[in-house]
């Protein structure tokens, strides 16, 4: 075992936003976790890596774990002159040939002397990507990885992170939005709101009725989102997904805070 929740619960304030959950990740796994808006996604990966609190359970990580982390969102400073490959320096320098292998490897080479502020939301979430691999980690852990990215896009990046488990042994937990993809590509995938509802591989999950009252088929067959019901509240407010630029603020979750908040996470 990797990293692990054991029971965990997190509130805002008042509201709760996740309820008892248990899940684990080991070596080598590509775990996917699905879920509508505010059903608690971003918060469990951030009380995983030691941003949110937890108010009751715990959370567990192999000692020296390394852990390769890509937000969802991360603050850049209009107006910041912050090239790429600086960026990748931050906050542990690195040599010019290990930005620049890392930046081939995720499909964003020659990007080093741009300006991050003119990148595009798919290259800015392939530095991201390359910036996290620097650290040789022994999970990634990522958060909706492919928003800003076309469908073409998107496949690819799945098969990068098949080719990274495939020849390093690095185990992968994120977020993602892309059904389709997520049930070929995943090992096994947790279904949140608010707390599991199933949990599985792929096609077991797929089958779950759980599963089936948070997603349906539409007349085509593609899968199209439903509102799930249960029989109490879901509605958790500010932790739903914001599909700005990739430049909008994250309040309280900066690159700096992220980095002291769990040693050997790079953000």
């Amino acid at each position: 075992m990797l990293i692990a929740a054991r029971g965990l619960s997190v509130r805002h304030g008042e509201l709760p936003v996740l309820s008892d959950v248990t899940l684990a990740v080991s070596k080598g796994e590509i775990v996917t976790i699905i879920g509508p808006n505010g059903s608690g996604k971003s918060t469990l990966i951030r009380a995983l890596i030691g941003l949110a609190p937890a108010s009751s359970g715990s959370v567990e990580r192999r000692a020296g774990l390394r852990i390769g982390y890509v937000p969802q969102r991360l603050k850049v400073e209009a107006g910041l002159p912050l090239t790429v490959r600086r960026f990748l320096s931050l906050p542990r320098r690195v040599t010019d040939a290990a930005a620049e292998a890392a930046l081939a490897r995720t499909g964003a080479d020659g990007l080093g002397p741009r300006q991050l502020l003119a990148l595009s939301g798919g290259q800015f979430q392939r530095v991201l990507l390359a910036r996290a691999l620097l650290s040789a980690p022994e999970i990634l852990i990522l958060d909706e990885p492919t928003q800003g990215l076309d469908q073409p896009g998107i496949a690819a990046f799945y098969r990068l992170l098949e080719e990274l488990r495939q020849e390093t042994g690095v185990a992968v937990l994120l977020v993602s939005h892309d059904l389709n993809v997520v049930m070929r590509a995943s090992d096994r995938v947790i279904c949140l709101n608010g707390h599991v509802c199933c949990e599985g591989a792929p096609e077991a999950v797929s089958a779950a009725p759980a599963y089936r009252a948070l997603f349906g088929f539409d007349q085509d067959g593609v899968l199209a989102l439903y509102r799930h019901h249960h029989d109490h509240d879901h509605d958790h407010g500010e932790d739903g997904h914001d599909h700005h630029h990739h430049h909008a603020h994250d309040p309280g979750h900066s690159d700096r805070s992220a980095t002291q908040a769990s040693e050997q996470v790079d953000v």
